[in-house]
């Protein structure tokens, strides 16, 4: 059975984004593959969260993950920090890459251009870091976001390269997995072309029915269609594929017809997205609510998840230690 790796750093609670664009795709995963998912707690030290943050973060993100119904006993749920492993095969994979390509990674340059005064070794090594955490598996596959991408062809350098210096064919190359024919982008409501937390243009998993609701009715919109059957622009766009993320083919074509025929009500679109939104999230929300209260519970998940992802992990580095020509672990 092909293995799936992937993970989300617990930078605040999941929102749709997250939830569409990966976490949704996990679920359906785990019946299908050998999948292990981790909580990337090391990864969000690029952006210095304060010490408390980071065991509390690392537990929301745990409790939502069960909430949205990964199993742990199909799919093993760890923290990235509790697999030690992981740093020695990173320290093994910096030592084969070069400043310049590292430089070139387009996600690098945006974080530095925003956080100029914040441009740490972390943040530059950031894509050696994730083909650890993927390759310390041997994966061959990852979900990714179309954000992602450019980091995933790094990890399949990474092993691409470390198999041609010691003329092995012991990583394999990673591919990019979509359960659909491309990665699933969740738009702001902000009018901007995604949803994220820097953003602040986010609906979260967690949010009550009335906070929902009023982040969907502050959606910006335009004047409207001008003639019939006219291009809708990217900003009303992104609030029809709201419709189709939560599968309401119905109110999509009924709407679409109003766009057509110029008697569309922006008011009446945002109502039908908001209750859309609401009757996905707030089963979900619900389980979150009993999950986070259930601390014993999470911890001995992330326990026996760290378990088995080091006992995965040090099989690959005692054969990576071997290879490069280190005493076995």
């Amino acid at each position: 059975m092909e293995k799936v790796v992937s993970g989300i750093r617990p930078t605040g609670n999941l929102h749709l984004g997250n939830y569409f664009g990966a976490v949704k795709s996990f679920v359906k995963m785990q019946d299908e593959y050998e999948c292990m998912f981790f909580i990337a707690d090391w990864h969000s030290l690029t952006t210095h969260p304060k010490p408390d943050d980071i065991q509390s973060s690392a537990r929301t993100i745990l409790a939502e993950y069960l909430a949205c119904g990964i199993d742990p006993e199909k799919a093993p749920i760890y923290i990235q920090s509790d697999v030690k492993e992981t740093l020695e095969l990173y320290l093994f994979f910096n030592m084969n890459m070069y400043l310049g390509e590292l430089e070139r990674v387009t996600t690098f340059k945006e974080k530095a251009r925003k956080q100029p005064n914040n441009v740490n070794a972390g943040l530059l090594t950031y894509p050696t870091l994730m083909a650890a955490d993927i390759l310390q598996h041997r994966a061959h596959k990852v979900p990714v976001g179309k954000d992602q991408e450019q980091n995933m062809e790094m990890a399949r350098k990474c092993a691409r390269r470390f198999n041609n210096i010691y003329g092995v064919e012991f990583f394999p190359e990673p591919q990019n997995f979509y359960f659909a024919d491309k990665a699933v982008k969740v738009p702001g409501l902000d009018g901007s072309g995604k949803m994220g937390k820097s953003e602040g243009n986010c609906i979260y998993l967690r949010d009550e029915d009335k906070v929902i609701s009023k982040k969907v009715m502050k959606a910006v919109t335009d004047l409207g269609p001008q003639e019939p059957n006219s291009e809708r622009p990217e900003i009303i766009e992104n609030l029809f594929s709201f419709l189709q993320l939560c599968n309401d083919q119905e109110a999509y074509d009924y709407f679409d017809e109003k766009w057509k025929d110029c008697s569309i009500r922006y008011g009446d679109l945002k109502k039908q997205i908001a209750a859309d939104l609401i009757s996905t999230i707030a089963p979900i929300r619900e389980r979150i609510t009993e999950f986070s209260a259930n601390k014993d519970l999470l911890d001995r998940i992330a326990r026996q998840g760290a378990e088995r992802a080091r006992e995965s992990a040090a099989a690959t580095l005692n054969e990576v230690r071997k290879i490069i020509g280190f005493r076995m672990g």
